[in-house]
């Protein structure tokens, strides 16, 4: 496995993890959880954001990797 292979496996995780925490914001009454979750999606998302940086460096200072797809 690649290193873009890895990140973008990771972004797909990142991404995931944000829309679950997102959803157990919605499904909850509780107002502190809900603050909570939704600091924690941000987050994730955040991370999300940092890691799509990455992969999109990698991809350009490695041009092959655009062929893999």
């Amino acid at each position: 496995m690649t290193t873009v292979n890895k990140l973008e496996q990771t972004l797909a995780g990142a991404k995931g993890l944000a829309a679950q925490l997102k959803t157990f914001s919605l499904d909850t009454d509780n107002e502190e959880a809900k603050t909570m979750f939704n600091q924690l999606s941000s987050t994730m998302e955040s991370a999300a954001q940092q890691l799509q940086n990455r992969v999109d460096f990698v991809k350009s200072e490695e041009p092959q990797y655009n062929q893999q797809q």
